[in-house]
């Protein structure tokens, strides 16, 4: 391994990008460009590191698996920070087969890491099992500090979807003390936004009394849906009851149906207020009034256990039990801003045409908008006039440790 070489890969384990890049900015030999490919990630543009990645797997062949593994594994973090699943399970066949490779060649490092990301995916993906499962395959003293803290992130996260807060606080507390070992100030950063989402809007209550939308935090939406009472979970496209659920994720006119009800409990919801929102049909007739008959038969069906759904003559009226309280919880999404940080979520380029058009904003009221999340860095632009697009901010957190062609200590 030559100096400029080694000296790229140190920089790059203490997340100084700008310093590796000045090392191998000018050179085309395979480990200077693995070594600018992680340097581009690191500073955000993924799509430049892909191809610099790709250049370097190519460049190493088959006569180096080890340096290929490392690409690889490399890439599939890449894939990762732009959102790219479209080939998943060709890419999980890869990351596994580089991860094997890894182990077997005694690189202990970047094998644990093969399986952090494979991890981290599985929970963008929704497969929380086999996150917790990937995570729990991890060996905590193979990790580098910046490792242990992406870790720990993704325990936070499952801990947060469970809503279970005291095993949340702990993973943060993990996180927290890793990135400081770090020293990496981004990795230190994502921590603590991530730990911000404990005090953050996580939902908002409707209230009857005052027809008005309380906002709750995740202490507080833990706390209600921990309750006997009936909770209609806009967030999750639920019904709660004590330790009865009933999930409407895949029946969206039936949940809906059953939002409408909880909107306008403890009076009834009329027929037509029912078709407009259920169908977006405006005026009803006959055949919808029938097919909305069909639909509450199936809905009074599933929530017979814990609620009733009765005919009256205006439309249909939940019936509670004696002493039981219905609460109608919804996303927080109160403002356009709101709303376009959740459409920027998904890692895809959004122009701002089209952001008008998914929000019901007018483009000048989005472009305001847009410049105040720009001022607050909660999104970032590429491009000029109509090629402009937005995206949510960049990944930084990277933290792969390719140190070709060789590994390096850490600390």
């Amino acid at each position: 391994m030559d100096s400029l070489i080694t000296a790229a890969g140190r920089a790059l384990a203490a997340g100084d990008a700008l310093t590796a890049l000045k090392r191998v900015a000018l050179r085309e030999d395979p480990p200077a460009l693995a070594l600018r490919g992680i340097a581009m990630a690191q500073l955000g543009e993924l799509a430049r590191a892909q191809d610099l990645l790709k250049r370097a797997a190519r460049g190493f062949g088959p006569q180096e698996p080890l340096a290929q593994a490392r690409c690889t594994v490399a890439e599939a973090e890449v894939a990762l920070a732009l959102r790219n699943l479209a080939q998943a399970p060709a890419a999980r066949a890869a990351l596994a087969n580089a991860q094997s490779v890894l182990a077997q060649r005694g690189d202990i490092a970047n094998a644990a890491h093969a399986r952090l990301i494979a991890a981290r995916r599985a929970l963008l993906m929704g497969h929380l099992q086999a996150a917790a499962d990937g995570l729990a395959t991890l060996d905590a003293t193979a990790l580098a500090p910046q490792q242990r803290a992406l870790a720990a992130l993704v325990r936070l996260e499952l801990a947060l979807r469970g809503l279970q807060l005291d095993q949340a606080r702990q993973a943060l507390a993990q996180a927290q003390t890793a990135a400081r070992q770090a020293g990496i100030p981004a990795l230190q950063a994502e921590v603590a936004d991530a730990g911000a989402v404990l005090d953050r809007v996580a939902a908002r209550r409707w209230l009857p009394a005052s027809q008005q939308w309380q906002p709750l935090r995740l202490a507080d939406v833990a706390t209600l849906l921990s309750d006997p009472d009936l909770v209609v979970d806009g967030c999750r496209h639920a019904l709660h009851a004590g330790t009865w659920r009933l999930s409407l994720a895949r029946r969206p006119v039936l949940f809906t149906l059953l939002q409408g009800l909880a909107e306008a409990w403890p009076q009834a919801a009329t027929r037509e207020h029912l078709i407009e929102r259920a169908f977006r049909l405006n005026p009803p007739d006959d055949s919808h009034r029938a097919r909305l008959r069909v639909e509450i038969g199936r809905l009074r069906r599933l929530v017979a256990p814990v609620v009733g759904i009765e005919a009256t003559p205006q439309g249909f009226a939940l019936q509670l039990r004696p002493g039981q309280s219905l609460a109608l919880l919804a996303p927080p999404l109160a403002s356009t801003l709101d709303a376009v940080t959740a459409l920027l979520a998904d890692g895809a380029a959004w122009s701002t045409s089209a952001l008008a058009l998914a929000t019901g904003e007018s483009q000048r009221q989005l472009q305001r908008s847009l410049a105040e999340l720009l001022a607050q860095g909660r999104v970032r632009a590429i491009g000029q006039g109509r090629a402009r697009r937005w995206l949510a901010p960049t990944l930084t957190g990277f933290t792969t440790i390719l140190l070709l062609p060789a590994a390096l200590p850490s600390g």
